[in-house]
């Protein structure tokens, strides 16, 4: 389940200071995250998990960035992201563009078979992309080959917390089972992989009560406008799972079930 609005970044949102919007929010979050990934000091990014690209866009406006790689195994998203004058992007083609300071490399690609050689770049982001990779240690494990030494991966996802088995985990998400659309990660799975594949983490920061309330009770207030333009592409019935969804993550939140997590990890 991605943010209520399926605003361009696909993201939940960081809801801290003020921000009163998902747009925003998401905005907001894609700050905190570039600010962690040390942005001012890199040679070449890669954006794993891109979606239609707008985080590298405004990382691109933030940091005077010379170079950043999209990566999206989505090629209708890369397409449609950026607007790129193609009829039709094939599986693994790569097409460019510019801005007046960076340049933009757009890949259709796997997470888990990084198409880059080993030891090439120096800063690898995957926001709220992550938790949807499969398995994740080959992530993991990839972002490990391609980095530089002291190279950095910073990852922003959704966690579970305490949640150690599969019918814990149905018991108490409920509904958000089905329709929380990642593979429900845990938090001490998440440290464990990433220092088994020879990773420090230099830090985690957990931002899980300016994430789920916030945006579920943004829906609440708001839900006879929101309703209006679900339903107007939607079933009725779509809108009434995802308030039910939104309502059972600020539940679990609160019982400290999930977390959201930006780790940034360097490579040894």
């Amino acid at each position: 389940m991605q943010a209520a609005t399926g605003a361009s970044m696909l993201n939940f949102g960081y809801w801290q200071g003020n921000v009163n919007s998902p747009v925003d929010a998401q905005s907001n979050l894609c700050t905190l995250v570039g600010k962690l990934a040390d942005l001012g000091s890199y040679s070449t990014l890669i954006d794993v998990g891109s979606g239609y690209g707008a985080p590298a866009l405004q990382w691109s406006r933030e940091y005077r960035l010379g170079n950043i790689v999209c990566v999206n195994i989505n090629s209708q998203q890369l397409l449609n992201g950026f607007k790129i004058a193609l009829s039709k992007i094939e599986n693994g083609q790569v097409f460019h563009a510019c801005s007046l300071r960076t340049h933009f490399t757009y890949i259709n690609s796997t997470s888990l078979s990084l198409p880059f050689a080993t030891g090439t770049v120096d800063r690898i982001i995957a926001l709220e992309s992550a938790q949807h990779f499969k398995p994740f240690d080959r992530f993991i494990a990839e972002s490990y080959r391609i980095l530089q030494t002291k190279g950095l991966l910073v990852i922003a996802m959704p966690v579970t917390v305490s949640l150690d088995n599969a019918m814990k985990k149905l018991f108490k998400l409920g509904i958000l089972n089905l329709t929380w659309s990642s593979e429900h990660y845990g938090f001490e799975y998440v440290k464990s992989v990433i220092r088994r594949c020879r990773f420090n983490i230099v830090n985690v920061t957990m931002i899980g009560t300016q994430v789920y309330e916030p945006l579920a009770l943004y829906y609440t207030q708001n839900r006879k406008e929101l309703r209006q333009k679900i339903t107007k592409h939607y079933p009725s019935y779509i809108e009434k799972i995802l308030c039910k969804s939104l309502v059972k993550m600020m539940t679990v939140s609160k019982k400290g079930l999930i977390e959201y997590i930006i780790l940034k990890a360097q490579k040894l």
